[in-house]
């Protein structure tokens, strides 16, 4: 009991990243209790960020938007940007883009975005991107191996495509959760009303330019659209693949069977025939059987019988379409 009570005691901590509206960046450890009164959240919205089960999210809060984007679990306030695991290799290049994105703002926008959107936007970036990276990596492995199939059926080419079509489903529902995450949000005026977190801290009203959020979210839900064409391009090309490989088998087996029965034919008139011969030729004292002169005429009888008997067969199981 003791030693349970000594492990439940242990202050688990993560390693954060923290990214400021002005582009400062910080890394630190921080616990739970710590995350959740620095970043104003509930233990159930970090409970579900934590766990390795957790749906695609990205929902507004009273001061934050949780997000659970693939690789990607932020939490941002109106002031700074708190992402877990930061010592995840892939978070390096998001980082640094949300860092540029703030200090150098594009020229050509009319309209500065609030901070939380500019987070929110490096995070969309992040996952739509990697997803569109990862299809088309998959994209041209998968016209390479199929290519190597069709040309050559063995078992390196097909454990190719197995692992291909294991890696475009896994893809396929990656990408889909995240495109029916944005759609939920499109459809869902309120949660987008409660990302506005600078509007809330100024009192001003969100209702009016809910729409610079609805075109944010679109851009990227066009993005992630275009993944997901790709990917069904690949299941398609896939698809035709796998019909190709059926047929080719198919006619591969058929003419096994023809030739099956082919050589099944002339074995039984080649038993037949021996079958023959050697009555004639065993020692038994029979008059017509001490005729040795009968026997090449009995031999090739028995030859022109089988040829005959033979092409017979052949040209009747082609009448009965058994054979090509």
């Amino acid at each position: 009991m003791m030693m349970n009570r000594r492990r439940s005691g242990i202050k688990r901590e993560w390693a954060v990243a923290v990214v400021g509206a002005g582009g400062e960046m910080e890394s630190l450890e921080a616990g739970k209790q710590e995350i959740m009164r620095r970043m104003r959240v509930a233990a159930r919205d970090l409970r579900r960020m934590l766990s390795s089960s957790s749906r695609t999210t990205i929902a507004g809060r009273e001061c934050a938007i949780v997000i659970n984007l693939e690789h990607i679990k932020c939490i941002i306030t109106a002031n700074e940007a708190l992402f877990l695991n930061s010592r995840d290799p892939s978070l390096v290049s998001l980082l640094h883009h949300l860092h540029n994105r703030i200090i150098l703002p594009p020229s050509s926008s009319t309209n500065i975005l609030p901070f939380e959107f500019v987070a929110l936007e490096a995070c969309l970036h992040a996952s739509c991107t990697a997803l569109e990276n990862h299809s088309n990596i998959l994209h041209q492995e998968a016209h390479t191996a199929f290519y190597k199939l069709t040309s050559e059926i063995n078992i390196l080419n097909l454990e190719r495509v197995r692992q291909i079509k294991n890696r475009l489903l896994a893809l396929t529902c990656r990408a889909h959760k995240v495109r029916d995450e944005l759609e939920r949000l499109l459809d869902n005026d309120e949660n987008m009303i409660e990302m506005y977190l600078t509007n809330k801290l100024r009192s001003e009203d969100a209702v009016s330019n809910v729409e610079e959020l609805e075109m944010l979210l679109g851009a990227y839900l066009v993005q992630i659209g275009g993944t997901l064409n790709k990917l069904f391009t690949v299941r398609e090309y896939a698809e035709e693949t796998e019909e190709y490989i059926k047929a080719m088998l198919k006619e591969k087996q058929d003419k096994l069977l023809q030739m099956a029965v082919r050589v099944g034919t002339a074995n039984v008139i080649a038993e037949a025939f021996i079958t023959v011969v050697g009555i004639f030729t065993i020692n038994i004292h029979i008059d017509l059987f001490q005729k040795h002169a009968l026997l090449p005429w009995i031999a090739g009888g028995c030859v022109a019988s089988s040829i005959f008997l033979y092409v017979f067969a052949i040209v009747w199981y082609r009448h009965k379409h058994l054979l090509d």
